[in-house]
């Protein structure tokens, strides 16, 4: 399984470029070289989306603060988890095909 893990304020830039996108500050990125080459790749082949049409996805479902994105491989297909700080304090999960968007689940984690 390749994961790409938010942590790291500095980093925001060099995720959103890699995924081609400008979108509000979320709350860090910390990937390694091998995690950022493969987004990048995944993004120029068409089988990822940009992160932010994803983050658009996920604002009109969940609304609130972005907190935590991942992209991940799993069973050869990508996918995007990200967790949202709503207006009440819940933290939401949402899960999402990286190809189409498509929201595969939501929970509270």
């Amino acid at each position: 399984m390749t994961r790409l893990h938010i942590l790291r304020p500095l980093a925001v830039a060099a995720v959103l470029l890699a995924v081609g996108a400008a979108v509000p500050a979320v709350a860090g990125v910390s990937i390694d070289d091998d995690d950022h080459i493969a987004a990048r790749e995944a993004l120029r082949r068409g089988e990822i989306l940009p992160l932010g049409r994803i983050l658009a996805i996920v604002e009109g479902r969940v609304p609130g603060d972005v907190i935590d994105v991942e992209l991940e491989r799993h069973d050869g297909q990508w996918r995007y988890e990200v967790k949202v700080l709503t207006s009440t304090g819940r933290v939401r999960e949402v899960k999402l095909n990286a190809r189409n968007g498509a929201v595969l689940e939501i929970e509270d984690d």
